[in-house]
């Protein structure tokens, strides 16, 4: 690939987790060493020789390879490993635990940097100590580059590139559907979920993060018309029947609008966008999303009491590292629907993208959109104006993701709607 004086072109930190290992197959399966030089990171020299023993003996291209080795708290040892290699990709979480030093000693390094956190308090904490720094350094560090929060940052993106290329202006307000998911959860991701809570709890700058939709925006531009997620059943305002909350809303609508900001407001300042699980129509959709936004109400209202979030944390919720096999992980199916509306001079227009793939969203899916995008900044496949920052997948990719997930078997595509429901 790239042609660079460091040995690695990609760093996997996390190699020996169920994430982890699941990007490293990926790689060293998609990619051969000619292309792509590939080292497995953590902690654990043993268990890292384990990860490489067992991908070198599956895949006959690969004869080595290399392990780095460090702490995951300490700056000194991740600078070091930052200063071997282009990018990083990293599936160590809790990130707000685990996270701040890797972005660090990344920037330090100069070394482009994407993970899977949806720890929303925690990447206000980047933005506000580290976007200065890494347009300083040319550093690009791009967080939520799984299932949160790709479908949904760039399914925004292609219906918003389409309504400017084919109405010759962008959607006004854009639904996000959570529509389809076949697939477990992660305990790293649950662990992220657990520590979000926690903060909320116990932080009141973290509790101000997630009560503001526009808490990820550039200092000074954190306000606007959208009034946060939604928290009740409602009618679809962009199409027939109910909708109710998503739990993934908090996090992927955050990542949206900052997109818009970074890329200096493409979609407008009075851009809207809203998550939703579509729930059907009719008496029986509207029950549905009842007791869909009551079950995610309650689910909040345990996790913000300290004794019954601790007792879900320790015996409901899987350890870090904990998952399903690597056969489990390529089952599964995912649909995120992104339908926008906006006006031309013919009047509404409707424009809908899904974005989608056959196999488990929170591990085989996830390792190859954090995988095709460390390989994106690597080969520097992008379409952005940026060239360093504290970023998102649509503001530091932007499109061209979605040709190599195309390629790696994903669905994504992008058009008007069949049929206008806006009118």
């Amino acid at each position: 690939m790239a042609d660079t004086r460091r040995p690695y072109d990609i760093v996997v930190w996390g190699a020996t987790g169920v994430a982890g290992g699941l990007l490293a197959d990926y790689l060293v399966d998609q990619y051969d060493p000619t292309r792509l030089s590939v080292a497995l990171g953590g902690r654990d020299a043993s268990r890292l020789e384990s990860v490489a023993a067992t991908l070198t003996d599956r895949y006959e291209a690969w004869n080595e390879l290399p392990i780095v080795v460090g702490d995951a708290t300490e700056i000194d040892t991740l600078r070091g490993i930052a200063r071997r290699t282009d990018v990083v990709c990293t599936t160590v979480g809790p990130y707000t635990t685990y996270g701040t030093p890797l972005v660090e000693a990344c920037i330090d390094a100069g070394t482009d940097y994407c993970d899977l956190t949806g720890e929303v308090n925690w990447v206000r904490e980047t933005v506000d100590r580290y976007h200065d720094a890494a347009v300083a350094s040319g550093t690009r560090i791009v967080h939520s580059c799984g299932f949160d929060s790709v479908p949904a940052d760039l399914g925004t993106t292609l219906v918003q590139s389409y309504a400017t290329e084919t109405h010759e202006s962008p959607c006004d307000v854009v639904q996000i559907y959570l529509e389809d998911g076949d697939g477990s959860v992660s305990g790293g991701t649950l662990a992220s979920f657990g520590e979000l809570f926690e903060a909320t709890a116990t932080d009141p700058i973290a509790k101000h993060v997630l009560s503001n939709p526009y808490s990820l925006a550039p200092p000074g531009e954190r306000d606007g018309v959208d009034a946060g997620e939604q928290t009740r059943p409602q009618r679809d305002r962009l199409g027939a029947g109910w909708t109710a909350p998503s739990p993934m809303a908090p996090v992927n609508e955050r990542v949206v609008r900052r997109s818009n900001a970074l890329l200096g407001y493409p979609w407008g300042r009075e851009f809207r966008c809203t998550e939703v699980v579509p729930t059907g129509s009719g008496v029986r959709g509207a029950a549905t999303a009842a007791l869909i936004a009551a079950g995610l109400a309650g689910f909040k209202t345990a996790m913000s009491i300290d004794t019954l979030r601790g007792g879900i944390r320790e015996y409901v919720f899987p350890d870090p590292g904990e998952g399903p096999t690597r056969a489990a992980a390529m089952d599964g199916s995912f649909t995120v629907r992104v339908r926008g509306r906006g006006t031309d001079t013919d009047g509404y227009f409707t424009v809908e993208a899904v974005v989608g793939a056959g196999m488990d969203p929170g591990y085989g899916a996830t390792a190859r959109m954090l995988g095709e995008s460390g390989v994106a900044l690597l080969s520097d496949d992008t379409d952005s104006p940026l060239d360093g920052g504290v970023l998102t997948p649509a503001s530091a990719i932007g499109e061209p993701l979605a040709d190599r997930l195309r390629d790696v078997g994903f669905t994504v595509n992008v058009g008007d709607a069949a049929t206008d429901a806006s009118g």
